[in-house]
């Protein structure tokens, strides 16, 4: 009986091995030497799809990237630029937690990632069709990136441990809880998150309210 074959190599195989080898282990756990490991083939091989690691790198982040909704920006949506920007940031963050190892290559910026551009792009046109001048809207999308990608770099309350005797009165006063913060990490997270997301919007709000008739 014949072997099956295997799977022919391509792009999406070795960003796909590449992302599982990131999400598992971080950045520096990736060399041409253990994808084509993992995926059965000589380390030349991947030099057909990828010139060189940050290539697939990049690739990798803009496979994240592709999964943010953006339907929230489109023309047509119905929603106000408010309601539009905080249901795309839930979802950015949404997709950034599932792979949070990925996100110092995001911070990058877009450069030439498709999906990226596309991301930007839709924020841009966005902000812009309700009114904001293109200057503001160029700097809203940077906030907003900086605010999304900075709340995936780390977990605020994953950063204090779980021992009482870590954090003595006599030192920290304000601190007898901090032990207990660990424990309700995800829910921390998200709702200082969504503070924070609240707070930038209510701000935006008001300068939007500022430059007058729309």
């Amino acid at each position: 009986m014949a072997r099956p074959r295997k799977p022919l190599l391509s792009r999406d195989r070795i960003v796909e091995a590449a992302g599982a080898l990131v999400d598992a282990e971080g950045l520096e756990a990736v060399s041409t030497r253990r994808l084509a490991a993992a995926l059965g083939v000589s380390g030349p091989s991947l030099y057909n799809h990828f010139r060189t690691k940050d290539e697939i790198l990049e690739a990798v982040a803009d496979a994240v990237s592709a999964r943010v909704d953006l339907s929230m920006l489109e023309p047509g949506d119905g929603r106000d630029w408010r309601t539009a920007l905080h249901d795309w940031a839930h979802s950015y963050r949404a997709a950034l937690a599932d792979h949070p190892h990925i996100v110092p290559v995001l911070a990058r910026g877009p450069g030439r990632r498709p999906a990226g551009l596309r991301l930007a792009d839709a924020v841009f046109g966005a902000m812009t069709r309700a009114g904001w001048p293109p200057a503001q809207a160029t700097r809203i999308g940077a906030l907003m990136r900086y605010f999304i990608l900075g709340s995936a770099v780390a977990s605020f309350a994953g950063g204090f441990v779980d021992d009482r005797g870590a954090y003595d009165p006599a030192d920290y006063p304000h601190l007898g809880q901090a032990h207990l913060l660990a424990d309700r990490q995800r829910e921390i997270d998200e709702s200082a998150f969504e503070t924070g997301l609240r707070a930038l919007l209510d701000g935006l709000c008001v300068q939007y309210e500022a430059l007058g008739p729309h």
